[in-house]
């Protein structure tokens, strides 16, 4: 008879559901007597599987059950439920699993932390998670490296940030060590490398496959090898060096030459990765007269990209007391009046918009109709800080832009409308048009617009949204935010009863 089974009922069903995802069928189970921490016939207990299968709702019943959170699985015993959710970046399971009383820092039977997992996959969220909740940034994993060396070799800046955050700056060797490990990567094909090390370790490979995945605020690349056209193993490496070694090296007090950190970011050449807005983050930092001259200079390049780059840093360069901020809104405002390209118009709009200085206002709204739908959604996120309860012109250009074809310009108007101070006839309405958007986060953004001018038809259309909507989804969330603007409190405690339909 195996551990945890009873004469009568074995831990089959358990395991059938959770492997199923099957949340009813495990409450069927624990109540016909199957103990939450059976195990099957490999040793497993049902909270690893189900932590190891991201089912957040079966560990929460598993635990609520009595599993114990540390204990080990699998035939040698070396597996933990917590390093099960952490090599699959299971943020949510790893916060149920450290609530539930696993410790960030137990090790399974190799060495392995589930920071050590976290680190080492890239997972910024879950590494966060963990070290919010007392992991050790400095604990060495099995091989003996720091997790802030993995995480920059690994090339991922978030991991890299989240540590940094979290005391991983206590010693200057380590610091000095991750930064002598990512510089190299600033010259290497990536790709090339994970490829090169792949068939290294593999024999008789037949040919390869590479994948770049756009996630983490960078690039993932995975290198698959194959044997007779079947995947036999992989590898992969995220690009974020540049991000990495910048802020290893604003950590240890170097000061990088502005013009090195600005061919970092070119170098990447998308202003919404963190080689480009980690670069801009460090001069920022600086606010002297230096780098506002340099930005300057950028600003007036014939390169689009480079006097983007310019405006993004003019965006928040505001020098002591914010001498260098009038100066910044000047440049900025002709750059929106000369520019022809997307990429600088959305950085310098962007950057006015950071400003809110309300004499920009005009040179903002002379982009509300461009042809690309990014440029126009910057324009409607950017008129959220500009636009006045006196401003008609401001008021109907995010009127007709929360009715814009594109989604995410509607979205962004809206949600720019709904947070407003001012109330007008045309901005309810406005906001009641988008109550049925096929689009659950706008609709939400409606209905919490209408909900603080204590509209009744924000009511409705909040019920459809709680009670529909996804709990771990953007618009529930807004929606749920809603409710707190409700004044009437016989409306709001009906909404707060509210809950998601089960499916």
């Amino acid at each position: 008879m195996r551990e945890g089974e009873s004469v009568g009922v074995g831990p089959d069903a358990l395991f059938e559901a959770v492997h199923g995802g099957d949340a009813d069928a495990v409450v069927r189970a624990l109540r016909s007597g199957v103990p939450a921490d059976a195990t099957d016939d490999e040793g497993q207990t049902a909270l690893y599987v189900a932590a190891l299968h991201n089912d957040l709702g079966v560990v929460r019943l598993l635990l609520a059950a009595g599993a114990d959170p540390e204990r080990p699985s699998g035939d040698d015993g070396g597996d933990l439920p917590l390093c099960g959710a952490a090599v699959g970046g299971h943020a949510q399971v790893v916060r149920a699993l450290l609530s539930a009383g696993a410790r960030p820092d137990t090790a399974e039977s190799m060495g392995f932390r589930a920071l050590t997992w976290a680190v080492q996959q890239g997972y910024a969220t879950t590494t966060r998670v963990l070290l919010e909740a007392g992991a050790d940034p400095e604990l060495p994993g099995p091989n003996g490296e720091p997790p802030l060396v993995v995480a920059a070799r690994r090339g991922s800046p978030r991991t890299v940030r989240a540590l940094l955050d979290h005391g991983a700056t206590a010693h200057r060797a380590t610091l000095s060590a991750a930064l002598a490990e990512a510089r190299p990567w600033l010259e290497r094909d990536v790709a090339q490398e994970v490829r090169t090390a792949l068939l290294d370790t593999w024999e008789d490979v037949t040919g390869t496959v590479t994948r770049r995945i756009s996630e983490e605020g960078g690039v993932t690349v995975v290198v698959e090898v194959l044997r007779d056209g079947r995947t036999v193993g992989g590898r992969e490496s995220q690009t974020g060096h540049a991000a990495v070694v910048t802020l290893l090296e604003s950590a240890l007090g170097i000061r990088t030459p502005y013009a090195q950190l600005a061919d970092r970011a070119l170098r990447c050449g998308h202003r919404a990765q963190d080689n480009w807005t980690e670069q801009v983050s460090a001069l920022w930092a600086r606010g002297d007269e230096e780098t506002f001259q340099a930005a300057q200079a950028w600003c007036a390049s014939t390169d689009p990209l480079r006097r983007a780059f310019g405006a993004d840093v003019l965006a928040r360069l505001d020098g002591p007391g914010g001498a260098l901020s009038g100066r910044a809104v000047q440049v900025l405002r002709a750059v929106t009046r000369e520019a022809t390209a997307p990429v600088l118009i959305e950085a310098a709009v962007a950057a006015l918009g950071v400003r809110a200085d309300a004499s920009s206002l005009p040179d903002v709204l002379r982009h509300a109709p461009h042809p690309s739908p990014a440029v126009r959604r910057q324009v409607a996120r950017s008129l959220a800080s500009l636009v006045t309860d006196a401003d008609g012109e401001g008021i109907a250009a995010l009127v007709g832009l929360s009715a814009d074809p594109n989604a995410g310009v509607r979205d962004r108007a809206t949600a720019s409308l709904a947070k407003s101070p001012a109330d007008t006839p045309e901005i309810r309405e406005a906001l009641a048009a988008r109550l049925d958007d096929p689009d659950p986060a706008t609709a939400a953004e409606a209905a919490g617009g209408l909900a603080r001018r204590q509209d009744p038809r924000a009511v409705p259309a909040l019920v459809r949204l709680l009670a529909d909507g996804t709990p771990d989804g953007p618009a529930y969330e807004t929606a749920l935010a809603a409710v707190d603007a409700i004044t009437d409190e016989t409306t709001r405690r009906r909404l707060e009863s509210t809950v998601p339909r089960c499916r």
